[in-house]
């Protein structure tokens, strides 16, 4: 079932995508720039629904042995149908104190929602938090720019920017600000993947011969795999985020990397495989 751990291992690494809940989406949000005919036969082409499609929020844990890493906190309170980290981090026997590093791939609010308690303090009190210098910086100038998000202004104001202002500032004394591709501890690497928004990150985790690179929000659908030019609503820089999407998923098919991306079905693990016309194709499974 979605909310259980499901393990697996890269080289010595054991991963562990742990489920945060999901949040119902209109399809425009998702495809905004494809004609709803279109859009419409090519979800039911897919099986799936017409009218709303779930987004499932996927955090992943990464034991190395000698860390315990979190890759993103999830949505926390934002919605009756989130928030669901904590529970299945306790449902594996682990509590917030043993995570020491929690990597934020980006700043919207269901991927740091998770990270303050309800009285405001850091959920992971012995963490090392990491995100892009050039991301943090955005979300925490005075007036961030979301004025290419075609979404409602008490969106951008009350969710977006409230989150922030609620789960960032309270980091200060924990946040290492990564300026350029670096580990942030052995094999497990941050790439720079802008686009959906300034400092919008990938991460790479790499043990022996095994590799998995996690895309976070630079793929928000399999669909976009086959049409990789379709847009969505949360993008800050359509052109960058393309752009951006096409070379990850180049290099994820060329290598023939296991790759993981945030809101694809649970629990995210797959490949990718070219096709012979365009795009891509998603192969979920190890």
């Amino acid at each position: 079932m979605p909310g259980s751990p499901s393990r697996f291992k890269i080289g010595e690494f054991e991963c562990i995508p742990l489920s945060d809940g999901s949040f119902p989406y209109h399809p425009h949000m998702f495809f905004s720039n494809v004609p709803q005919e279109r859009l419409e036969k090519e979800l039911q082409a897919h099986g799936l629904p017409t009218e709303t499609i779930t987004g499932p929020y996927t955090c992943v844990m990464v034991s190395t042995g000698k860390h315990k890493v979190l890759l993103d906190t999830g949505a926390g309170s934002m919605a009756p149908s989130t928030g669901e980290l904590l529970r299945n981090l306790e449902q594996m026997g682990t509590r917030t104190s043993e995570i020491d590093v929690v990597i934020l791939t980006h700043g919207h609010p269901d991927h740091i929602g998770g990270n303050v308690d309800s009285e405001g303090k850091p959920t992971f009190p012995n963490a090392r938090y990491v995100m892009w210098k050039k991301e943090w910086d955005f979300w925490t100038s005075d007036d961030p720019d979301l004025s290419s998000m075609n979404l409602p202004e008490e969106i951008k104001t009350g969710l977006f920017l409230g989150t922030v202002r609620r789960c960032l500032p309270p980091l200060r004394k924990q946040i290492d600000l990564i300026e350029k591709e670096s580990d942030v501890v052995p094999g497990i690497r941050l790439l720079p993947a802008p686009g959906h928004t300034p400092g919008h990150a990938a991460v790479a985790i790499l043990s022996g011969n095994d590799a998995v690179l996690h895309v976070a929000d630079t793929v928000m659908h399999p669909m976009h795999l086959e049409h990789p030019d379709w847009q969505n609503v949360f993008d800050l820089a359509q052109e960058g985020a393309a752009e951006t999407r096409r070379r990850i998923l180049d290099r994820a098919a060329a290598e023939r990397l296991k790759m993981m991306a945030y809101h694809f079905p649970f629990p995210t693990l797959g490949s990718v495989v070219a096709r012979k016309t365009q795009g891509w194709e998603w192969q979920p499974g190890a």
